[in-house]
Order: structure tokens, then sequence, then C-alpha cells
């Protein structure tokens, strides 16, 4: 079964989000705090996507995503945030999540979110046979292993950064759009917000840059989006 974390402290909310994530062939893990969900992951090492909510009884949803990619970059990572709160969705992101839904949310909605992560975190995980490595500048790209090494140090990278690199790096010196990017890294049929690829730009730059202030590896391109070149 494909198992997804739900770690909601609405009984109401978590019966909603369980129903649903079943009834599209999912096996929700559930959690009522933030000290569960870790203690979940623990015990379910093969969980692949995490619903997050933001306001818990003891430790939040960021502090648990936090906690989360300390130890682990793969799992695919969704906050559940409340409606007009634009600062919880940002905090969400730069904190290492992948994506968030606003409440309420649709049930076609969440399942459409879940699909789209679970199906590239599955594809991370299953891909074999491209084995090669992209090289620019300081930086070592391995496709196989899903890493990236900058003056030989590892970089620690999600599966949705890994994603993004690998598209700047195939389209070096071009000028890519933001729906560009969203389209190739979040899919087509992905239908959030495009400020999720400027939160996720301003997180990798924070990770490559030698001065994140100033980028010169993934610059701006005003008005259109970014362009990665050395």
């Amino acid at each position: 079964m494909k198992k997804v974390l739900v770690m909601e402290d609405e009984a109401s909310i978590r019966g909603f989000e369980v129903i649903n994530l079943r009834r599209a062939g999912y096996e929700p893990i559930e959690a009522e705090t933030g000290e569960a969900a870790l203690e979940q992951l623990r015990r379910n090492p093969d969980i692949r996507v995490a619903l997050l909510d933001v306001m818990l009884p003891d430790i939040d949803g960021f502090e648990v995503c936090r906690r989360i990619r300390a130890s682990d970059s793969k799992i695919g990572i969704i906050m559940l945030t409340a409606k007009n709160q634009e600062m919880d969705k940002v905090t969400g992101l730069m904190t290492g999540a992948d994506d968030y839904i606003t409440k309420p949310f649709s049930p076609a909605e969440l399942t459409a979110r879940v699909d789209a992560l679970y199906r590239r975190v599955g594809d991370a995980e299953e891909l074999q046979e491209d084995s090669g490595e992209i090289k620019q500048g300081p930086f070592k790209l391995n496709t196989r292993n899903r890493t990236l090494e900058k003056n030989g140090e590892r970089i620690r990278l999600t599966q949705i950064e890994f994603s993004i690199m690998k598209f700047f790096m195939d389209n070096s010196g071009k000028a890519l759009s933001r729906e560009e990017i969203l389209n190739e890294v979040w899919g087509r049929d992905y239908f959030g917000e495009l400020k999720i690829v400027d939160v996720n730009i301003r997180r990798l730059r924070i990770k490559i840059e030698d001065d994140p202030t100033m980028p010169s590896y993934i610059t701006t391109v005003w008005g259109f989006g970014y362009k990665w070149g050395l």
C-alpha cells in the first residue's frame, strides 16, 4: 500500500482526509500531535508523503517539517495552512515543505496534490536507467543517486529542489519562465500558485549560492522567471 502520513489534531478534518485518501488508494497513517507524527515516521520508514497541519497542540507543523528534513530529504511534505495566512505558506516552504494546501479544500484538490507529489517521489526512487552526471563549474549533479555536490561537498536537496536543479542544468543559459518550471517540476496538472516556484528558488539559493542575497548561479529574469548560468 502507498502510505501517507496524516498529521492533524482535529478529528473531523483528519477523518475527512483519511476517508478521501483511502478512496484514492492510499493507506493513511494517522497522527494527532507532532510527536506522534515523528514516532509514526520512525515506525513506518516507507511513508513517502506527509500531510502536516501547521497548528498543533504541541510542536507545530513547521518544527515537525524541520525535524523530518534534518534526517530525510526524500519524503514529500505538504503543509496544510489556514486561509489567507500567506506567511504560513512561505514559512512552510522555507522549512522544507514541497507544497501547501489552503483550508478548506476539496477531496479532489487533496488527492490531486498527494498524487502529484507521490508520483514525483516514487519516480525518483525507482529511476534506474539514468545513471549520468552533469558537471558545470563547481557543481556535479548525479542523476542516478539524485545528489548534488559543490566543490566536492554534498548539498542536501529535497526531491523538488533536485528536479529544479536538473531542469536548470539541462537548460544552462536559457531564461525559464515560472510557468515552465512549474510544469516541469510539479506537473502540468498542478493547480497551485506560482509563488511556490519563487519560494523554492529562494530556498535553493540559500543552499548553493556563495551569497544568497547576490545570486550568481540562479539569476532572476525580471517579470519572467529565472536563468541558470556560471
